[in-house]
């Protein structure tokens, strides 16, 4: 009789010995940046091409830096797979918001002084969420690990997804009051000219010049957008609700979902930073010390704009609501 012996099962694994099966989110996506430490540089060219020498000075040069990047995690865990799947449900959700409010022409039972607040306070919106999206892709350009990578480049589709809902209910809009409204032209103006709109402009386009991939994570992350989510899924609902437009009120508390996932990733990455040399906390805090103001003075500026509607949010409501932003994901990161 033959016997048969049994084999020892083996996996392959990137991880190191860990005897166990990786994670399909593992599996697709431990140690995918074969560029970082790289000696000589970066990328297999030049080490003196600017290409090298950007990666050499904004990211192996940064100072936010731990020895080992790669046990990071997304709290998530999210791939490419997951992400689809998670938002294409969410999508269908929006969908039928859409239809719901669409079917009883919501639109149009807009007030006259509530569609002028949406015209100069939702409408311009795209231009700062577009830049909120190409940090966030800057960020993950430039990650030391494809784990922070994937979550930044998911929070940048986030964004598009604000972009596309909101100028989809622009033209919504504009069709039931104001066709003008829907022109390039009705959220250019105040993005450029606006005086409540140009602190946000200065500090957002100022942010795409930090270089630097932690101040840029920092900035981004825990600087500027909770403050401005605060501003546009928080306090805009407020504003939604107070005056009778649901549909916008549901719309930001979808949107709040998408920032909860992004608070989540952001804290998990500072406390893992933390965790592998505590000295970085002085150099999150360096950063947050120039663009926790920044933030919170370019929501102040806003408070004209809530406070114009029929039936307004305080200035001094708003910026409060965005201070506390800032303080929870600063308490949550361990750098309060």
């Amino acid at each position: 009789m033959t016997t048969m012996r049994r084999r020892k099962a083996r996996t392959w694994s990137l991880l190191g010995d860990v005897k166990r099966k990786p994670s399909a989110y593992e599996a697709v996506t431990a140690k995918f940046h074969y560029h970082f430490r790289r000696d000589p540089a970066p990328w297999e060219l030049d080490p003196e091409m600017a290409l090298n020498r950007w990666y050499l000075d904004h990211r192996e040069g940064s100072p936010f830096n731990v020895d080992d990047w790669e046990g990071y995690r997304d709290p998530a865990k999210l791939t490419y797979k997951d992400y689809v799947t998670l938002q294409h449900e969410r999508e269908l959700y929006v969908d039928g918001l859409v239809d719901r409010f669409e079917a009883v022409d919501h639109a149009a039972s807009y007030s006259d002084g509530w569609t002028a607040a949406f015209a100069s306070l939702v409408v311009p919106l795209r231009f700062p969420i577009h830049v909120l999206q190409m940090a966030s892709l800057y960020v993950g350009q430039m990650a030391p690990s494809s784990f922070i990578t994937n979550a930044a480049h998911f929070q940048a589709a986030d964004e598009m997804r604000r972009l596309q809902r909101i100028a989809y209910w622009t033209q919504v809009v504009a069709n039931a009051k104001d066709a003008s409204i829907a022109t390039t032209e009705a959220a250019r103006e105040p993005w450029e000219s606006g005086e409540a709109w140009q602190p946000l402009r200065e500090t957002l386009e100022t942010m795409l010049v930090a270089y630097d991939w932690g101040e840029a994570f920092v900035a981004l992350n825990l600087g500027v957008k909770p403050a401005f989510d605060a501003m546009t899924n928080v306090a805009l609902r407020d504003l939604a609700r107070r005056n009778e437009d649901e549909f916008i009120a549901l719309l930001c508390e979808e949107f709040d979902r998408d920032a909860a996932r992004s608070r989540a990733w952001t804290t998990a990455l500072v406390r893992y930073a933390l965790e592998r040399d505590p000295a970085l906390a002085d150099v999150v805090n360096g950063w947050l010390e120039t663009w926790a103001p920044k933030g919170i003075a370019a929501v102040e500026a806003m408070g004209p704009l809530f406070e114009q509607a029929p039936e307004p949010v305080a200035g001094e409501e708003l910026v409060e609501v965005a201070r506390e932003a800032q303080r929870e994901i600063a308490g949550a990161a361990g750098v309060a």
